[in-house]
């Protein structure tokens, strides 16, 4: 029987082993959720809210069983591990909030103003929820959270790397009252995954990943009809203006390059330095970056754990190759040494960076900064829109209302940060455009992209 292997990329020693599942074993779970569905959805939305806020307090309650798991399974930081746990918290609470208005029925007058109308949000079924490994209970919650609010069941295939940490969110999640089988987590393998998406009582899909992956997991939903929500990574530009303050950009920069190991689809990862300012910026950056102390993610005062996995280690060793032998300047770091004690990449920072590399083009999931010099700040607006990506971004610059112009007008990327650098925030629209996906999560947003909007039309 195939397994799966978890694996503690800071010491390389094993964790768990799991078996994967049947098709007829995955396909009882389906079956199982849409059960659950067809009780859940009948439920007000004020007493659905009721469990989101247990789980909340569940979450809490456990922060340091979750945590703990999370950063023996990826290597993330064990405080970071909290943060993270915290903010899934607050998305159960946001949605238990916000749900009953964001759902509720709008009535409405037919055009003349003579009959009027009701719009309700009604809930489709079992969503299929396809996640990676960088935040082991964000990533699932943020689909969960918004979909139990609405009404909806959730299945989980999670990366197998966390495997652990996604059965312990359903095992949380059981105890704090949700309905057995309305959020489930199956272990499949990618051919039985495609099968799941086409499965007659899926009835959406959602998926966290690479563009390679969206593109295929896309187009399985689109042949069998389904809707889809892609959230496929970046390579986000921060752009350091001229009249940018230094000092804050290089350390905002730092924290948004190294958060979470680098590996964070929102992650600071282009940094985009007008001439006027360019060699203060990046002394000043380089000198942070070397000085980023890595080490035992579950000490205190470790700034940088190890990457995820040997896989993910050799992905960014074999970027960082490629880039140097197309012109790039290593700065920093860039050498990681052969640890047999895990996969430990140094903060590593490319200069010179140029079209046609991976530094320059591509996701690099990693404590890997590309800095690229821009004549002034239009041109920093070019490069910086000069991608197939476009998730998020930054601008650093002392004028806010030129921020918010750029921001507004020209950045052609799903969020952007003024002089600071965040993750996601409950209250605001999550997701990019081209390459980055399609859809929107988070800020009431995600509650309404897998219901009905149904019309109906009285006399």
């Amino acid at each position: 029987m195939a397994q799966i292997q978890t694996c503690n990329p800071a010491t390389r020693e094993p964790i768990e082993t799991y078996d994967l599942m049947s098709k007829d074993e995955a396909f009882a779970k389906i079956e199982a959720a849409h059960n659950a569905f067809v009780e859940w959805k009948t439920r007000s939305h004020e007493d659905r809210a009721k469990v989101l806020r247990k789980i909340a307090g569940t979450l809490r309650d456990n922060s340091d069983r979750i945590s703990d798991l999370m950063t023996r399974e990826t290597g993330k930081l064990l405080k970071d591990g909290k943060m993270e746990v915290e903010i899934c918290a607050r998305i159960f609470e946001y949605s238990a909030d916000h749900g009953p208005s964001e759902l509720a029925d709008e009535e409405r007058e037919h055009t003349g103003g003579k009959k009027r109308g009701i719009v309700t949000y009604s809930p489709i079924g079992v969503i299929y929820s396809i996640q990676p490994w960088n935040f082991p209970l964000y990533q699932p919650v943020r689909v969960l959270a918004a979909n139990a609010m609405a009404g909806n069941a959730c299945i989980l295939k999670h990366a197998s790397i966390c495997t652990g940490s996604g059965l312990l969110l359903r095992d949380l999640c059981l105890e704090a009252g949700l309905p057995k089988g309305l959020f489930e987590v199956v272990l499949v393998d990618h051919d039985t995954s495609d099968e799941i998406i086409t499965h007659e009582k899926v009835r959406a899909v959602t998926m966290t990943g690479s563009d390679s992956a969206g593109r295929h997991i896309g187009s399985k939903a689109a042949e069998a009809l389904k809707k889809t929500v892609l959230e496929l990574g970046s390579n986000d530009a921060y752009l350091v203006l001229e009249d940018a303050d230094i000092e804050l950009a290089v350390k905002t920069c730092v924290t948004g390059r190294l958060y979470n190991n680098g590996e964070t689809c929102v992650s600071a990862k282009r940094f985009i330095v007008t001439d006027a300012v360019y060699e203060e910026f990046v002394e000043g950056f380089v000198k942070q970056m070397k000085a980023t102390k890595m080490g035992d993610p579950t000490q205190e005062n470790t700034q940088l754990g190890p990457v995820s996995s040997k896989e993910q280690f050799d992905t960014l060793v074999e970027q960082v190759r490629k880039s140097l032998d197309g012109g790039c300047t290593l700065l920093c770091g860039g050498d990681p040494e052969d640890d047999p004690d895990g996969w430990y990449y140094p903060a590593t920072v490319l200069a010179d960076c140029k079209k046609g590399t991976p530094a320059y083009d591509d996701e690099l999931f990693g404590p890997v900064a590309s800095v690229i010099r821009a004549k002034d700040d239009e041109d920093a607006m070019r490069i910086a829109n000069d991608s197939r990506y476009g998730l998020g971004g930054g601008i650093f610059t002392k004028d806010q209302d030129k921020a918010i112009r750029l921001a507004r007008d020209h950045f052609d990327t799903g969020m952007i940060r003024i002089n600071s650098f965040g993750a996601a925030d409950p209250n605001m629209p999550f997701g990019g455009v081209k390459d980055s996906g399609y859809g929107r999560e988070h800020g009431g947003f995600g509650m309404k992209e897998f219901v009905n909007a149904k019309s109906i039309f009285l006399p």
